[in-house]
Order: structure tokens, then sequence, then C-alpha cells
């Protein structure tokens, strides 16, 4: 029989606190997104290109469907972003949800992109290349 948790007050508050601190750093990222949607959206076309995860017949066709991308996530829902995220967002313990949002659109969308030959390596491979960039530029 699973044990029953009754938060007490002070717990309650600690959680909630909690919630809220996650929810205030997403919001900032996303809010982010403007201020380096060029330099980000470059920045990883290219270092997707470089380490070998991405082939392409034109990275700057890449890069504009990257940077519209981040441009719609600066507009979207909370649920949409979940949803998008949904089976990526175990792949690392704390995940970033600008790093898992790109990753889950280079996986699932940009493979069928008509520049796109293919994409190399697994999904934490990519996240990791996107993470860095995503930290580099939003930090």
């Amino acid at each position: 029989m699973g044990k029953v948790f009754r938060p007490s007050n002070r717990e309650s508050k600690i959680l909630s606190k909690i919630e809220s601190s996650k929810e205030y750093a997403r919001r900032k990222a996303i809010q982010k997104i403007p201020d380096v949607l060029d330099t980000l959206s470059n920045a990883l076309a290219m270092k997707l290109v470089e380490t070998g995860l991405l082939e392409t017949t034109n990275k700057t066709s890449i890069q504009a469907a990257i940077s519209k991308r981040l441009d719609i996530l600066t507009r979207e829902d909370d649920f949409d972003v979940d949803f998008k995220v949904a089976p990526f967002r175990k792949l690392v313990a704390q995940p970033d949800i600008v790093t898992l949002y790109l990753t889950a659109f280079v996986v699932e969308d940009l493979i069928n992109h008509k520049d796109v030959v293919d994409i190399f390596g697994d999904d934490l491979d990519i996240y990791k290349c996107v993470h860095k960039q995503v930290i580099k530029h939003l930090s």
C-alpha cells in the first residue's frame, strides 16, 4: 500500500515556491528568445552540421527553420509546449525547456525538412549539442 502524502502548511509552501520558481525560470527563458533569435538559430544550425548530427544540403534553410520554430515557441501556450516535449521529458534529470523543445523539433520535425539528408546520433546526443548552444546564448 502506498504512502499517503499529506503536506503540512510549511511543506506545501516550500513545494509551491519550488513550482513557482520553475515556472518563473521557464517564462524567463522563453522571454529571452527574441533577443537572441538569429544568433541562436545560426549557432545551432552550424553546430548540428559541424558535429555531424545533421546532414543537409542547405544550412541557411535549416537556420531559417530553427529561427521560425523559436519564434513559434515565444507565442505558443504552455499546453502545446508540454505536448511537444512530452516524449523527451525523461531524457535528462533537470531539462531546460528551450533545449527540450528544440530537441523535439530536430528529432520529430526537422527530419522531414526538404533540405535535410539525415539526422545522426541518439536523442541525448542531440540534446547535449542543442543545450550547449542554448546555455551559451540564453544565459
